[in-house]
């Protein structure tokens, strides 16, 4: 299951995370969100350990949606050493999501 993150939250679980980290940014009225968000899910599961899986709702995290320039939802960004260092827009399938967070390993 991904972490929910928060302002709160966010430096500790995320920028200061050992693993490489990838936040689904979503939302609840977004169709495309619900749809890959199993798959999200499956991703946390299968890297459980050597991967941080985690989910931002743009509608109650709103600063960090801009602070990382989040137009549309779903928005999957993986973070290393505390940096982006890809993105995907758009739903996207299960081994684009894998590929691109083993990629930050």
């Amino acid at each position: 299951m991904a972490l929910q993150i928060t302002e709160s939250n966010f430096e500790a679980e995320v920028l200061q995370s050992p693993v490489p980290v990838l936040i689904d940014f979503w939302a609840t009225w977004c169709g495309p969100c619900k749809m890959i968000s199993p798959i999200v899910d499956q991703v946390a599961n299968e890297l459980a350990g050597s991967a941080k899986v985690a989910k931002v709702d743009v509608d109650q995290a709103a600063e960090l949606a801009r602070r990382f320039n989040v137009r549309n939802v779903p928005t999957l960004i993986f973070i290393k050493n505390g940096e982006e260092v890809d993105r995907v827009v758009g739903a996207t399938s299960k081994d684009n999501i894998l590929a691109k967070l083993r990629a930050c390993m």
